[in-house]
Order: C-alpha cells, then sequence, then structure tokens
C-alpha cells in the first residue's frame, strides 16, 4: 500500500511539473500604417493577411496611426514589427532632427524595402480660386497629423515655395478624411496630402467637389535641398475634373522593422511580400510602384539581416 502511495505521488508530481513547462510564446507582428482613409492602411491589411500565411504560429494585427513620425517612434520603443514610413522622416528620425519631432536619434530601425513613392498632392476645391502656390496665402489649409510624414513634406515644400504656416488664415492639422470632409462644407479651402496616386480622401472630394490640383513646379522641388525629394507628375485623370498632368514632389516610401525582430521572421516576411505583390496591388494601385530590383537601395536606415538574406540570394546586393 505505501509503495502504492508512493507511485501515485509521483505520477501526480510528474503531472504537475508538465503542467507548470511554459508553452511556446507566440510571435507578435504588428504592422503600423497610417489613417484608414490614406494608402498605408489598405496596404497594411493586405500585409497583415500575407505574413499571417507566411508566419502561422504568428499573431498578426494592424495598428491605425498618425503615420510615419508616430511609426518610427513605435518601432524604436519595441510597440511594432513592421511600419510604413516617408524617407525623408526615417532619415530625421535616423539622425535625430529634433526640428521633425525626433529628439534623439532612433538607431533600432532597419529597413526591409524601399516601396511605393508619395505624391505630395495640393487639392483645392475650385471656388477658392487656388491655382498656384502664391494663391495659397490668405487661405483655409490642412496639412495632415502634426509631426506626420505629410505635415514634414508640408513644411518642407511651403519653405522652399517661400511660404509658411503664418501665410495662411487657418491651418488644421487632420488626418487625410477629416480634411476633406471640412472642404466638402466650405470650412477649408485646400488640403494637402502626401499619399500614393488615386488616395482615397482625394478620390472621395472629386466627385463631391470641384477641384483644381495645384502644381508644385520643379524649382521649388529643388530648392527642398533634399534627394528625397524628387520633381514628379500627377498623371492626368487620375482623380475626376482632372484633365491634364500636374508637376509635384514624390518623396519614396520605405517599409521598416527593428533591429530586435528576428531575422528568420524579417526574411520571411519580405520573402512573402514580394511573392504577393499582386494582392498589394489589388488592396491599392499605388502598391505597382513596388519594384524588387529596386527595394533594397538608397535605404536611410541599415537593412534588417533577415532582409539582408532575401536580397543576396537574388543577387541585388553582395
Amino acid at each position: 500500500m505505501r509503495h502504492f502511495i508512493r507511485q501515485v505521488s509521483v505520477t501526480v508530481a510528474a503531472a504537475a511539473l508538465v503542467l507548470v513547462v511554459p508553452a511556446k510564446a507566440a510571435e507578435f507582428i504588428n504592422v503600423l500604417t497610417g489613417g484608414t482613409s490614406g494608402v498605408y492602411y489598405p496596404l497594411g491589411v493586405a500585409l497583415s493577411q500575407i505574413y499571417g500565411k507566411a508566419l502561422p504560429d504568428a499573431k498578426v494585427q494592424v495598428q491605425a496611426t498618425k503615420a510615419s513620425a508616430e511609426n518610427l517612434a513605435l518601432l524604436e520603443s519595441g510597440k511594432g514589427e513592421v511600419a510604413f514610413t516617408l524617407g525623408d522622416a526615417l532619415s530625421d528620425a535616423w539622425k535625430g532632427n529634433e526640428d521633425a519631432g525626433f529628439k534623439a536619434p532612433l538607431k533600432k530601425l532597419r529597413a526591409i524595402a524601399g516601396i511605393y513613392p508619395n505624391y505630395i498632392q495640393i487639392v483645392a476645391s475650385a471656388d477658392s480660386g487656388i491655382k498656384t502656390l502664391a494663391d495659397l496665402k490668405g487661405k483655409r489649409i490642412s496639412v495632415g497629423a502634426p509631426k506626420s510624414g505629410t505635415e514634414l513634406n508640408a513644411r518642407a515644400i511651403f519653405k522652399a515655395a517661400g511660404l509658411s504656416y503664418k501665410d495662411f488664415s487657418r491651418v488644421e492639422y487632420l488626418p487625410f478624411g477629416e480634411s476633406v470632409e471640412l472642404i466638402k462644407n466650405r470650412q477649408l479651402d485646400v488640403t494637402l496630402q502626401s499619399a500614393g496616386l488615386g488616395v482615397a480622401s482625394l478620390r472621395d472630394l472629386a466627385t463631391a467637389v470641384k477641384i483644381v490640383v495645384v502644381p508644385i513646379p520643379a524649382d521649388v522641388v529643388k530648392k527642398v535641398g533634399d534627394p528625397a525629394y524628387q520633381p514628379a507628375v500627377i498623371p492626368a485623370n487620375t482623380y475626376e475634373g482632372q484633365s491634364t498632368g500636374v508637376q509635384t514632389a514624390a518623396v519614396q516610401n520605405f517599409l521598416v522593422t527593428h533591429a530586435g525582430v528576428p531575422a528568420d521572421t524579417v526574411y520571411k516576411m519580405t520573402k512573402s511580400m514580394f511573392d504577393n505583390l499582386d494582392q498589394l496591388v489589388a488592396a491599392h494601385k499605388a502598391a505597382s510602384g513596388i519594384k524588387r530590383e529596386e527595394a533594397p537601395k538608397n535605404t536611410p536606415v541599415p537593412l534588417h539581416p533577415g532582409a539582408q538574406r532575401y536580397y543576396r540570394e537574388l543577387g541585388l546586393i553582395k
């Protein structure tokens, strides 16, 4: 009987040990995007679906944010694993540009890929009478969320054009969708939105009211003095009522992560994205600007080792 009791005790103790052995911790992938009416968000949703299949043991979620600057700060603090950002904001974060909202360099940031260009799109209601940058003086404008990539673009372009926020009668710091609603309600005259071509918010505006896409001449783009800003053209008929191409500036977007994300995870994220580009294009046509052979070039921060492995396999980097 004593032998039986001892045997039972050993069995129970062994079972208890099995119960307290911790299970393997689930891997989390938080995809940091932007406002829901922009381009980052639908692409982030599509990416999360791609990652979910490539990393079936991971818990993947999408977070709407104020975009570039907030995304980079969240990555640096470990509150996200992958994020969308504009190239100039990424460069400012790496350097610790305090004027751009980065009090110290964010040195944990790592690049996954250069993706598609953002076009700086200044769109006014036709009723406002705005046709040129000079016409913006005294008008009511929205420049995007404070310290967002869009707002940093606004500052750079206006400075190059000899303008400042003091030249406007009213300045709002609003997401794309809210800016459009105020223009529809005649409470604003113009919005500056840095996004892929055909962004939903501006398509919505163009179907609701007559619009004017305000040109940013190439000489103004040059005066910005930052190689991240390149002359570009918004093609004719990108938006309803826009019958001709319009000069503007373009800034490259990047997909980024941080140094703490495992190399194997980033490798799978990088590979799965390029293996499923058609899904990203289906989510938003801006993704048609993503080119695999260009992805590892001109990154303002170091490539993550996982991304490096992918590009080396393809012979895109040494």
